[in-house]
């Protein structure tokens, strides 16, 4: 596979690989540096890559499986919460901070949740997975990720309720 031919077929899903990347490891300096790892990985393996039926859900396994060795080797003690903010010039000012905290709040809870649930949560509702893809990616049965995503929507929707119920009564 020539260069042209792979960034054609990467290119698509270099987001994804970045997005799955920074909800795992949080810090956008330690995502970007694991997309890098996973672009460079795929290039090496790009004479071989005709034989994988699906190029993303192949790098998207790559990506959750070397962010999570990244989590457990030893330099991830000191990885930290690194926020990115969303702006858009239409919304107030008192808008965009409600937007702000909110996602800090849901970025907050989902970090306090189970790795496995987690994944599931950022795959399925953030990278609009359909089932059968996250099944193959997190090499579980259909029914284990519909519990694991219930359980997920159950414990943020909880918390968000907690937070938002504070103080009233």
């Amino acid at each position: 596979m020539k260069q042209t031919e792979f960034l054609n077929v990467v290119l698509p899903f270099q987001d994804k690989l970045y997005r799955l990347a920074k909800r795992l490891l949080v810090s956008r300096e330690e995502a970007e540096d694991a997309t890098q790892e996973i672009l460079l990985k795929l290039w090496s393996k790009n004479e071989s890559m005709e034989k994988y039926k699906n190029v993303e859900a192949f790098a998207m396994t790559m990506t959750k499986n070397f962010c999570l060795d990244r989590l457990k080797s030893k330099q991830a003690g000191n990885l930290k919460l690194v926020h990115s903010n969303y702006s858009d010039e239409n919304t107030s000012l008192q808008k965009q901070l409600e937007a702000e905290d909110s996602v800090s709040w849901m970025e907050r809870i989902m970090e306090e949740l189970p790795e496995q649930q987690k994944m599931i949560l950022q795959l399925r509702d953030v990278e609009q997975y359909e089932f059968d893809e996250i099944c193959d990616l997190m090499d579980m049965k259909p029914t284990a990720v519909r519990v694991a995503l219930s359980r997920a929507r159950k414990t943020v929707r909880e918390e968000l309720i907690k937070k938002h119920s504070y103080g009233i009564g």
